[in-house]
C-alpha cells in the first residue's frame, strides 16, 4: 500500500478559516503572515485522527483563491513562500503531509499573462493562452470564461505553454514538500492535458498524489486517460445526505453499486462536507442521522476527507449569490482551545469511527456488500482484498428498534449502540448503528 491508502484528509479553507480579507490587499501592502497559525491545529487534527492537511486555495488571487494571479506566490493575505515551506515542514515532523489545491482551467482577470492579451491582442506572446468565443456576427467575441462566471478566464488546454506553465507550478511546489495536489474543476480540463503534466510531475516526485474534482461524468477515466489517482466522489456524498433525508436507503446502495464498480479502478476521495456544498448537518433534515453518515464515510472504500468545523457538527447554507459560501468558509479561532464548547459529541464519534478506519487500513479499496435493505435500515460488509479479514456496519434511520442480518462470523463489536451476533443477527434500537470486525474473511 502506497502512503496515500493510509490518508485520512483534514480539508481547510485557509481565507476563510484565517479570516483573510475578502479581496487582494492594495499592492505595496506588507503580508499578514496568517499560515503560520495553522502549526496551532496540527495537533487537533492528529487528535481526530487525520495525518492530513488538504488545503484550499493559498496563491495570489483576487478574491475567493480560485481567481489566481500567480501560482508561484503566496496570496499576501496568508503570508508568504517561507511561511507556507516551514508550515509543510513543521507538519511534516509530526507524520502530517500537505496537500494544495491548483485552479489551472482558469485565472483571475488580473493575471498577468491574460492582462497582456486583454491590452496587446493577437499581439501579446499569450495569445496562444486564451480562447476567443465566436461572436454573433462569426467575428471574434469574448474570452472563453468559467461556467459563465465573466471574472474567470478560462485558459486554453490545447496550448502547449499552457501546459509547460501548469508542469512548472506543481513541479515548483512539490519541491518544496507538499506532497500532492486537488486539481480544481478538473472536469472542465482535457484528460490528455491532465496526463501530460502528471506524468511531468511524477518524473521528479513519483510519490505525489493527484486528485481531480469530478462532480459527474465519467470518474474512472480521469485515472485511465488523465493519470490522476483519484477523484472526489459526489454521486456517494449526494446519496448519503438525499437517501437519509427521503428515507430511501436503496438510492444509497444504488451508489454503493456504483462506488464499487469505481474501485475496480482506483480509490475515490470521499466526503460528507467541503468548502462548496452545505454541510451535513444543515443539509440534513434530521442531524441524528450526522452519525449514520460518517459510518458509511469511514468503512465503505475510498480515501476519507473531513472538512473543517465538520467534525464539531457546525452548521452552513451554501447560497448561489456573491458572498454565499461565506456562512461555509467561516473565520476559525487562532488555536483550538478557543472553539466553542458545542460540538463534543459530534468530535467525539468523529474519532471513534476514524480509528476503526485506521485499524483497517484495507477499507481502502474494498467493496461494499449489501444484505439486508430496506428504506430505513440496512446492513452491509467489506472484506480485505488481501485476505486480512471483514469488517460488518448497520444503519437504523427509524426511531424503532430493527433487527438485520450479516453472513455468520466471528464478530467483535467495534463501535456503536448495535450488536452484532455471530449467527450474523444484527440488533440496532431506534436511530442506532454499529460496526464490528472479524478476522476471517466472510462469503457474500
Amino acid at each position: 500500500m502506497r502512503w496515500p491508502d493510509y490518508a485520512v484528509w483534514w480539508h481547510v479553507y485557509p481565507l476563510g478559516f484565517l479570516g483573510a480579507e475578502g479581496v487582494a490587499l492594495p499592492p505595496g501592502e506588507p503580508p499578514s503572515h496568517r499560515l503560520p497559525a495553522l502549526a496551532e491545529w496540527l495537533d487537533y487534527l492528529l487528535a481526530l485522527g487525520c495525518n492530513g492537511l488538504a488545503l484550499g486555495p493559498v496563491f495570489a488571487a483576487e478574491t475567493h483563491g480560485y481567481d489566481t494571479v500567480d501560482h508561484f506566490r503566496i496570496d499576501p493575505r496568508l503570508g508568504t513562500e517561507e511561511d507556507l515551506v516551514r508550515l509543510v515542514e513543521t507538519a511534516a515532523a509530526r507524520g502530517v503531509r500537505v496537500l494544495l489545491d491548483g485552479v489551472f482551467n482558469h485565472v483571475g482577470r488580473s493575471f498577468p499573462a491574460f492582462a497582456d492579451v486583454a491590452r496587446s491582442g493577437a499581439a501579446s506572446p499569450y495569445a496562444d493562452w486564451f480562447v476567443r468565443e465566436s461572436g454573433e456576427n462569426g467575428d471574434s467575441g469574448a474570452y472563453r470564461t468559467f461556467e459563465g462566471h465573466d471574472h474567470l478566464v478560462a485558459l486554453n488546454h490545447d496550448s502547449p505553454a499552457v501546459a509547460d506553465h501548469v508542469a512548472a507550478v506543481l513541479a515548483y511546489w512539490l519541491d518544496r514538500g507538499v506532497a500532492g495536489w486537488r486539481l480544481d474543476a478538473a472536469y472542465q480540463v482535457p484528460r490528455a492535458f491532465w496526463r501530460t503534466v502528471t506524468d511531468r510531475a511524477r518524473a521528479r516526485h513519483p510519490e505525489a498524489w493527484f486528485s481531480g474534482e469530478v462532480i459527474h461524468g465519467d470518474y474512472a477515466s480521469y485515472v485511465t486517460e488523465g493519470g490522476l489517482d483519484s477523484v472526489t466522489q459526489y454521486e456517494l456524498w449526494k446519496a448519503i445526505w438525499s437517501g437519509f433525508n427521503d428515507r430511501n436507503l436503496y438510492e444509497l446502495a444504488w451508489a454503493l453499486k456504483r462506488h464499487n464498480a469505481m474501485l475496480d479502478t482506483f480509490a475515490p476521495q470521499t466526503f460528507v462536507g467541503n468548502h462548496d456544498v452545505t454541510r451535513l448537518a444543515s443539509r440534513l433534515q434530521d442531524r441524528r442521522h450526522l452519525a449514520h453518515a460518517l459510518v458509511v464515510l469511514f468503512t465503505v472504500g475510498g480515501i476519507p476527507s473531513v472538512y473543517a468545523g465538520d467534525e464539531r457538527g457546525w452548521t452552513g447554507v451554501k447560497e448561489d449569490r456573491a458572498g454565499g459560501d461565506d456562512a461555509v468558509r467561516p473565520a476559525f479561532p487562532a488555536r483550538p482551545g478557543l472553539l466553542p464548547p458545542d460540538g463534543t459529541e459530534e468530535y467525539r464519534t468523529h474519532q471513534l469511527l476514524i480509528g476503526v478506519r485506521r485499524r483497517h487500513p484495507w477499507l481502502v479499496r474494498a467493496q461494499t456488500q449489501p444484505h439486508t435493505l430496506a428504506n430505513t435500515a440496512m446492513s452491509y460488509t467489506l472484506t480485505d482484498p488481501a485476505g486480512g479479514g471483514s469488517l460488518a456496519a448497520a444503519v437504523n434511520l427509524d426511531d424503532r428498534p430493527a433487527t438485520l442480518s450479516v453472513p455468520p462470523g466471528n464478530w467483535t463489536h467495534a463501535a456503536g449502540p448495535g450488536s452484532v451476533e455471530g449467527s450474523g443477527t444484527v440488533q440496532l434500537p431506534g436511530l442506532g448503528w454499529v460496526i464490528a470486525s472479524s478476522p476471517d474473511a466472510v462469503p457474500h
